[in-house]
């Protein structure tokens, strides 16, 4: 590996350890999280910098993201904000890991990244809204009476979505997701919290 390679490289470590440690782990302390996003990015980075130092041509490395684009994830429910980390730490890899020219592209397009990936994943944007699932101990069977029991129940201000997953008839319960805001000064009655350190 030559200079630019250990440049690349350098970049690539730096902008993974601000995405991770910086950014996700701040705002959501799931540490069980922080291997899977360094392991992949680290294996991606190295990867394309394999495949292309042997003259196999930057549509492998295209072809490499279009991969792990369709693999599923089976060992764990996880979050549409955690796959977004997950393609963000993959995409620097891949950005990184390519002999772009001039050699400071790749860290550039890295560096972009991880600033989109902090100015959105903002705890300010989020801070009136939650989304909670909720099993209810009776169905409801119009939507008016149970906007009013999840209005009581969250402490909400208004509900923005209902979806039912499970009406059971048997056990006269009812399961839903719901959307709301939070009443005005406060922030729910259930905010979230982080997960707990492992």
């Amino acid at each position: 590996m030559d200079r630019y390679g250990l440049t690349r490289l350098a970049a690539d470590l730096i902008l993974i350890c601000l995405l991770v440690f910086a950014v996700y782990y701040p705002r959501h302390r799931r540490r069980h999280m922080v291997v899977p996003y360094i392991g992949l990015n680290v294996g991606v980075f190295a990867v394309v910098t394999a495949l292309l130092s042997a003259d196999v041509g930057i549509g492998v490395g295209i072809g490499l993201f279009g991969v792990l684009s369709i693999i599923r994830l089976r060992s764990d429910s996880i979050s549409h904000g955690d796959v977004c980390y997950y393609f963000s730490s993959l995409s620097i890899g891949l950005v990184c890991g390519a002999p772009l020219e001039p050699f400071w592209t790749g860290p550039l397009l890295g560096s972009l990244v991880v600033a989109v990936m902090a100015a959105i994943d903002q705890p300010f944007w989020h801070r009136w809204h939650r989304q909670e699932v909720v099993v209810l101990d009776r169905v409801y069977a119009t939507r008016p009476e149970l906007e009013a029991r999840l209005i009581e129940l969250l402490d909400a201000e208004s509900i923005q979505r209902i979806e039912t997953t499970v009406t059971d008839l048997v056990r006269d319960s009812q399961t839903v997701e719901v959307t709301y805001r939070c009443a005005a000064g406060r922030e729910g009655r259930f905010p979230r919290s982080p997960v707990p350190v492992r």
